[in-house]
């Protein structure tokens, strides 16, 4: 469970929660194919179905704030550094309208590019 302390006391959040608003906030974004994951066993990039999509998101907890790094995979076409841009501040958004959490950086791993 992620404990954060407000005014009004001490909020318990669990893991899943934010994995899933993060994940749900990252392929809501125009250009998005879907959260990836790399193998362990042959090294290549897989696209993650949306009821796994956690396991494109890693998510360090400090005392007050979180950091976010995010693994995807991108339409063909698309201009990476304006999507990455836009998926950021989506996440920081929803995450912190959600939850209250500080968000303190979001990264975004562009793993591979979708042909189809």
């Amino acid at each position: 469970m992620v404990r954060f302390k407000t005014n009004l006391g001490v909020i318990s959040i669990s893991p899943d929660v934010i994995t899933t608003l993060v994940g749900d906030a990252a392929t809501s974004c125009f250009g998005v194919k879907g959260m990836a994951m790399r193998s362990v066993t042959d090294g290549l990039v897989h696209l993650l179905k949306p009821e796994a999509m956690g396991k494109g998101v890693h998510i360090a907890y400090g005392e007050d704030y979180i950091l976010i790094d995010l693994h995807i995979i991108v339409d063909q076409g698309v201009n990476i550094p304006v999507l990455c841009s836009s998926i950021i501040s989506e996440v920081k958004y929803k995450i912190t309208e959600a939850t209250g959490i500080d968000v303190r950086s979001v990264d975004v791993y562009v793993d591979s590019v979708s042909m189809d």
